[in-house]
């Protein structure tokens, strides 16, 4: 490991420390005898103190020498001493990203809690390293949600503050017309209806915002639902003084980290206004409260603050994990196109860990068994427009089960494609203290596994491939058996 990471490793938990004891870098000079620009270039990784100096440190933060020295981080900053230890940043083309390797650790040294989403992303680089920037960026956005449980305080508070100015009662479903006069009337926004539509390329678009003249584009088939996410989101824009934007959709173009974390702060913003916590808080408890399921609860539950099942359900993420303290959950979204009868894994997120139900790799076809796909499968032959689920998948390589909600509608954007959105809530003492419909013997239970391709279920009529990559492993280790008895055989040796 190089000396300059070693640096670096130190003054992350010397920071770390101090700021957990809730001592400001004066205050730790005053009690070591340190100056203050010392421990500074310290915590910055540009200096290693010497051994006296590092007991002075351990004594005066109430830790030992060998916690201080030890390389070893823990769960905030772990990814961050793996990424170093890795040498990955010496191999993975930061220029791309317009990033010098000392830049990068400057930043790590200034802020590490902010920047572990880019740590945990970068490892994931190292083991593909076909990722375009794009690719890099969302990754990157997606780990910085997992690390803060996807709860974001700071714009819950925004929101609160907002509905107050502007006389926007938090208890009632929030009008389209009621967000759009606050554009127009505060923002000095422009509405139009009609351009959009004249233009070909641009039907799989719902809105873009032109800034030279604060002019908002809204398709003529943008519902009441879209277009109040959209006006909340340019009110984000406005009210959080958010000035580095994206103008359309993220999947279309943006050049910068920042433009991402902007729109997925605007987003949340918007998804919070839209559905607030209190009120949700009250209503999941009520429905949790049930001891059985049923499809219609949920359905008016949702539609009780939105038509959109995929901002409900993210709004989940949210609150499940503040409120009600269940921290392993995963949100899967799926795209499905019947004449091609491919199912597309479109967005996901994890809390707390990544669960049994994650991306995998290119080709392979997702689990028929669960029921965001079954759902999305019947959605185009079905009568309902929003097919309502719930299962409980216990899946085949663990020991895991979660409870999974599902919603299936038309995707709202792509014409002729169906989308599903998938909830999964891990099975747990503590959830079905929380649930108590769990216990719910007409909720349909299915051991599932991920990809056909990884799959050991026998005899699976869902299956549509064979398990392709078990098979492959099987080979392999066939084949490695036999040479190592040829070892043996005529070497008198074995492989070590």
């Amino acid at each position: 490991m190089e000396e300059e990471y070693i640096r670096l490793i130190f003054g992350l938990k010397l920071k770390q420390i101090r700021t957990d004891k809730n001592l400001s870098l004066f205050g730790l000079a005053k009690i070591t005898g340190l100056s203050k620009s010392y421990l500074n270039e310290i915590e910055k990784g540009k200096k290693y103190p010497k051994r006296d100096k590092i007991v002075t440190l351990a004594d005066a933060l109430d830790t030992t020498y060998d916690q201080l020295v030890s390389l070893k981080l823990d769960k905030n900053l772990a990814p961050i001493g793996e990424i170093l230890q890795s040498r990955l940043l010496k191999e993975i083309p930061l220029e791309l990203f317009g990033i010098k390797e000392s830049d990068l650790i400057d930043i790590i040294a200034e802020a590490p809690l902010k920047v572990n989403a880019f740590i945990s992303t970068l490892i994931e680089i190292s083991k593909h390293y076909n990722v375009s920037k794009e690719s890099f960026y969302l990754a990157a956005l997606r780990s910085y949600q997992e690390a803060q449980n996807n709860y974001f305080d700071w714009i819950e508070q925004e929101v609160e503050h907002f509905a107050k100015a502007y006389s926007i009662p938090l208890n009632q479903k929030i009008k389209a017309s009621d967000l759009e006069e606050i554009l127009i009337e505060e923002y000095g926004y422009t509405i139009n209806n009609e351009e959009l539509n004249q233009h070909q390329e641009l039907t799989n678009l719902r809105s873009v915002f032109i800034p030279k003249t604060k002019l908002l584009l809204i398709s003529k088939e943008a519902d009441e639902s879209q277009r109040t996410f959209i006006y909340a989101k340019e009110i984000a824009y406005n009210f959080l003084k958010l000035t580095d934007r994206l103008y359309t959709f993220s999947w279309i173009k943006f050049d910068t980290f920042d433009q991402v974390l902007t729109n997925f702060y605007a987003s949340y913003f918007s998804g919070a206004l839209i559905i607030p916590r209190k009120t949700l808080v009250e209503a999941l408890k009520s429905f949790f409260e049930q001891e059985t399921f049923n499809e219609d609860e949920l359905f008016q539950l949702i539609d009780r603050f939105t038509g959109s099942p995929e901002t409900f359900y993210q709004r989940l993420t949210n609150i499940l994990p503040k409120d009600f303290n269940m921290k392993n959950l995963f949100f899967l979204r799926f795209r499905y196109k019947p004449e091609r009868d491919d199912f597309q894994m479109t967005k996901e997120l994890h809390i707390t860990s990544t669960q049994e139900p994650h991306g995998n790799e290119n080709n392979q076809h997702y689990c028929r068994r669960w029921i965001s796909i079954k759902n999305l499968a019947r959605i185009p032959n079905s009568e309902s427009k929003h097919l309502i689920g719930a299962q409980i998948s216990s899946y085949n390589d663990t020991n895991n089960k979660y409870l999974v909600l599902s919603s299936a509608t038309k995707d709202p954007i792509r014409r002729g494609y169906y989308r599903s959105i998938a909830l999964g809530i891990l099975i747990s003492p503590h959830s079905q203290g929380k649930i108590s419909f769990l216990n719910d013997s007409s909720i349909p239970q299915r051991l599932v596994g991920v990809t056909c391709e990884s799959c050991s279920i026998a005899d699976c009529r869902e299956r549509v491939t064979p398990p392709l990559v078990l098979e492959r492993l099987e080979r392999f280790a066939k084949t490695d058996a036999v040479v190592e008895s040829l070892m043996e055989k005529f070497g008198g040796t074995t492989r070590s």
